[in-house]
């Protein structure tokens, strides 16, 4: 009881041959043990203890304990089954049931045991606590607040629940209100390095990496051997750019844990970002090595497959992203799957948009593919893109939302058609253009532009978020390109970035606040674009929607790139009008520029219209 449990354990030893048939003193040493780890001598305490008196319910739960504590979970639940017949108003036993269940996945099996544990102690905070968790973990957030609330009521200074609330806000994306959460379960217990930890990863989400860095630090501080602790800390350096030191944080992770597959997938990523990708390849491998179903691995083996050109089986691997939390994707039901053995003549194919606007422009290409198999397209996909799409195919059905009792024969997300579809680098549909800009908008745009110039659309950032580290530059790189005579640079840019325009000591043509500003995205984009010689563009929307409009593109790229653009080629077999541009070294946007404006020099020699000029 006063918590020296070696020394129990010891004495313990020691009285039993003086006592061989104590319940009470093999109950002692098995509860002893458990403490200090000794798991093997504690079961076998617990086996005596059962002998004695194959009737103690409290022989059957502790035994229980150990084995959970030794990953047996099948033989814990049934240690816990037989307290339970053995005394059925057992809550703790039913709790403890639940946990190991969890543990096994089998969640609404785990539900149930906490509720049984509740309905018979109505007030059991941990009940409520763990079965909170359970709903968490199906998915169910709402109904998880209010079960951990509910542990809060029963006991105010329950800093677990605190902190699990804040789990299940995060998963809302409710940022603000999940840190609050952290902070009070820190507010309780200064020492709780999870919360530590959990504000952290908010603050990394937030973009501001030194706080979240400080977080990690004090985490660490109070246990030092907290290996989570350093592969987030190894995220955020590597979203920094300071990939050596991310890569040393994971290091240290795996120092603590040899066996935490997660910390090798994120050297893997990392390693890739430092282009060493047959290094992050096996250590994607040594992760699931470790842990054969860790989507985040398989994902991460897919970005080095595409990357080198292997779309098969990168598309394949790209799968794994279905069961990651961070991409929220529309899930196809299972008798809803399509696969090519299946005819699509006659039947309701229903798409669900992802991701990023640029990725609903690379791949709506693919609905033309299943619209010749004979099937009837439906696009779920944002009102604002529904009429740029149109130009894609008229007969295909965009909605911003499921119709009520809609016909569904087949269904899937947009980026999962190039696997269903068994892409490959010979069979990309890669004709010139598949969209269209809108005539009236070409004609009313082209007034706008009077002088008999080389007119070149730039675009320097995407929006500001994880995805777009490395990929932007700033817009005064473009100085030297528009010294070009007869040149003119036409702003293409909108949000993020904008601001630059202001500071710059060239010209630069920009298009006034009217600028796609109504409800349709890009409309104006398109039609500046076909009044346009030439786009030049960062890794952005603004790069997709030029190559799916077909027009003559440079796109520029950081040394290791998004994996649609590959590795080394200057081509895109994605879109035949786009040619790229890519960093000899990290963070080296100079060559690039340089090598463009020779290469534009070169272009408007051969016109032969500039040749006195160029």
């Amino acid at each position: 009881n006063q918590g020296y449990f070696s020394d129990a354990v010891q004495l313990a030893q020691s009285l039993k041959k003086q006592y061989p048939e104590s319940v009470f003193l093999w109950n002692i040493l098995g509860t002893s043990a458990i403490q200090t780890g000794m798991l093997d001598l504690a079961n076998c305490a617990f086996q005596k203890v059962v002998y004695l008196n194959p009737v103690y319910a409290d022989g059957y739960n502790n035994m229980g304990i150990a084995l959970k504590k030794q990953g047996k979970l099948d033989d814990a639940i049934k240690a816990y089954k037989k307290a339970i017949l053995i005394r059925p108003n057992y809550p703790e036993a039913y709790n403890n049931m639940g946990i190991a269940l969890q543990n096994q996945g089998k969640l609404k099996e785990a539900e149930e045991a906490h509720h049984n544990a509740i309905l018979i102690k109505p007030n059991y905070a941990e009940a409520y606590n763990y079965m909170g968790m359970a709903l968490l973990n199906q998915g169910r957030e709402n109904e998880a607040i209010e079960v951990f609330k509910k542990a809060i009521l029963i006991n105010s200074e329950h800093a677990e629940a605190f902190n699990n609330i804040g789990l299940a806000l995060y998963n809302q994306d409710r940022l603000d209100e999940a840190k609050e959460a952290y902070n009070k379960a820190i507010l309780i217990r200064p020492n709780y390095v999870d919360a530590h930890n959990n504000i952290g990863i908010i603050l990394k989400e937030q973009g501001d990496f030194d706080k979240a860095i400080q977080y990690y630090k004090k985490a660490l501080s109070i246990k030092p051997n907290y290996a989570k602790a350093y592969i987030n800390m190894g995220n955020v350096l590597k979203e920094q750019g300071k990939l050596d030191e991310a890569l040393l944080a994971n290091k240290k992770a795996i120092s603590i844990n040899p066996n935490y597959a997660e910390a090798y997938k994120n050297s893997g990523l990392t390693l890739i970002d430092q282009g060493k990708i047959n290094e992050a390849l096996k250590s994607f491998n040594k992760a699931l090595s470790l842990e054969p179903n860790l989507p985040s691995a398989h994902y991460g083996c897919s970005i080095i497959h595409n990357l080198q050109g292997d779309l098969e089986k990168g598309f394949k691997k790209y799968e794994w992203r279905l069961k990651m939390k961070e991409f929220k994707i529309k899930m196809q039901r299972k008798t809803s799957i399509w696969d090519e053995s299946k005819s699509l003549i006659g039947k309701n194919f229903v798409v669900y948009e992802e991701q990023g606007l640029g990725d609903i422009i690379q791949f709506c290409r693919y609905l033309i593919l299943l619209k010749q198999k004979g099937a009837k397209i439906i696009f779920i996909v944002k009102r604002r893109m529904h009429s740029l799409l149109r130009t894609l195919d008229s007969d295909i059905v965009l909605n911003e939302s499921l119709q009520n009792k809609m016909l569904i024969d087949f269904e899937a997300p947009l980026m999962s058609l190039p696997h269903l579809l068994n892409t490959n680098l010979e069979n990309i549909p890669s004709k010139k253009c598949y969209l269209s800009p809108n005539t009236s908008k070409i004609i009313s745009w082209g007034k706008h532009f009077a002088k008999n110039t080389f007119k070149i659309g730039i675009c320097w950032q995407g929006s500001k978020n994880k995805i777009d580290v490395g990929r932007s530059f700033q817009l005064s790189l473009f100085k030297d390109i528009s010294e070009v005579p007869n040149v003119e640079l036409i702003s293409l840019h909108k949000g993020e970035g904008e601001k630059q325009i202001k500071d710059i000591n060239f010209e630069l043509t920009t298009l006034g606040s009217d600028f796609d500003s109504g409800e349709d995205a890009f409309i104006d984009t398109a039609a500046v674009m076909a009044n346009c010689d030439l786009i030049i563009t960062s890794d952005t929307v603004t790069a997709h929607l030029a190559g799916a409009l077909g027009f003559p593109t440079w796109v520029i790229l950081k040394k290791i790139p998004d994996w649609r653009w590959m590795l080394e080629r200057n081509d895109c077999p994605w879109y035949p009008s786009i040619k790229l541009y890519r960093q000899k070294q990290i963070g080296n946007w100079r060559d690039i520029f340089h090598m463009m404006k020779m290469d534009l020099l070169t272009l408007l020699k051969n016109r032969g219209k500039y040749d006195n000029n160029a």
